[in-house]
């Protein structure tokens, strides 16, 4: 017997950041949002991440912020060790005055967030274990609407289709965006974990050689999450995949000459946390002039605009889109009393064209910051 589709205002494809915000802001312009999930729970890949001010402007939007401000402190300063040199450059983060205090830069579990997200949605709002098969869009007259097939053999129509499905997005590759390149660098991240406490202050500490950057940052007394950042060792040597040799690689090998504070903090990794992976990006060009959106779908966070992490604005970008989606989409129903395919199209045409040149900019940003930073310690 042959399924009946499942009919749904808006389907968003992956319950990472940009899922679940864009959930929530469809929520709050007062539009039920499906999100399906491949995984069979929250996805906690990257253990933690740092906020910057637009991303808690962001959440304010959302509703959220002060589930985790609450929680986390904001970082004070920041101090960057040239180690050929043995400078150290301190950088004031400006994150305990005034209005700063509440949207200041944090490090948050990634997890935390998720779950602070998605806390705020309808019950049954995620669907986990839901495998995207195929898109097919269908216009009736001045309707359209969007067809997603999974991989257990259900069906579900959709007056929108957002994709937050990540780098190697199926939605971006319908829509026929570029494939995301390799930058040509690697990063591991992990947290680490000090029961009796790790002593240090709500100082980001970061250290760079030729080559490779590394760092800490506490997200409370306990826990500092942590990264390491090389140029992709060369075909033929694969990335580490097991949490040990991970960790082993990176103290006894690629960040031996590191300080040892910073190694101690490597040795205390939660092992479970750790991950090794290619730093991906989207050529910005691809971005400008690429196509976000087609009729009634787009894409938003990594699935539209995979950035190095240099200056941290992956995560903030994501929420970014998820606010201007929620803007754009409710200034429609505003205009048309209801969400109505012609107003779907428009709302989503203006989230491109809005979205395009800022995504493009941090892609760049972030880019040339990695590698003005390699070219100060000697890379190539």
């Amino acid at each position: 017997m042959k399924r009946r589709a499942e009919e749904e205002d808006v389907v968003i494809i992956g319950g990472g950041i940009a899922g679940l915000a864009t959930a929530l802001a469809m929520k709050r312009i007062g539009i039920r949002a499906l999100v399906l999930e491949r995984s069979d729970r929250l996805r906690t890949s990257g253990a933690a991440l740092s906020l910057f001010p637009n991303a808690w402007i962001a959440l304010d939007a959302l509703g959220v912020a002060h589930k985790l401000t609450s929680v986390y402190a904001p970082l004070s300063k920041g101090y960057v060790t040239n180690m050929a040199t043995g400078a150290i450059q301190e950088v004031t983060m400006n994150g305990n005055k005034g209005a700063d205090k509440l949207h200041g830069p944090r490090a948050v579990h990634r997890t935390t967030l998720l779950e602070a997200l998605a806390e705020e949605l309808p019950p049954e709002s995620i669907r986990f274990s839901s495998k995207l098969v195929s898109i097919e869009k269908q216009d009736k007259g001045d309707d359209s609407i969007v067809i997603v097939r999974l991989e257990d053999g259900s069906t579900i129509k959709s007056k929108i289709l957002i994709g937050c499905d990540g780098v190697h997005s199926a939605v971006a590759h319908w829509l026929g965006l570029s494939t995301p390149v390799d930058s040509g660098r690697s990063a591991v991240r992990g947290l680490s974990v000090y029961p009796q406490g790790h002593g240090f202050e709500r100082e980001v500490r970061q250290f760079v050689d030729v080559g490779q950057k590394a760092g800490f940052v506490p997200l409370n007394d306990t826990e500092l999450y942590w990264f390491f950042v090389c140029q992709t060792p060369p075909a033929g040597e694969p990335l580490a995949r097991e949490p040990e040799l991970i960790q082993r690689e990176v103290t006894e090998k690629f960040a031996k000459n590191f300080p040892s504070t910073y190694l101690d903090v490597v040795q205390h990794a939660e092992v479970s946390s750790l991950t090794w992976a290619p730093l991906m990006l989207r050529y910005p060009w691809d971005v400008v002039f690429g196509i976000l959106s087609k009729g009634n779908v787009t894409v938003a966070g990594d699935a539209m605009h995979p950035m190095t992490p240099d200056l941290g604005q992956g995560g903030c970008a994501a929420l970014e889109d998820a606010v201007v989606l929620g803007r754009q989409i409710g200034n429609s129903l505003i205009k048309n009393g209801r969400l109505v395919p012609k107003g779907a199209v428009q709302a989503l045409d203006g989230y491109a064209k809005e979205r395009r040149w800022r995504a493009a900019a941090l892609i760049t940003a972030s880019y040339i910051s990695g590698e003005c930073s390699r070219a100060a310690n000697g890379g190539g």
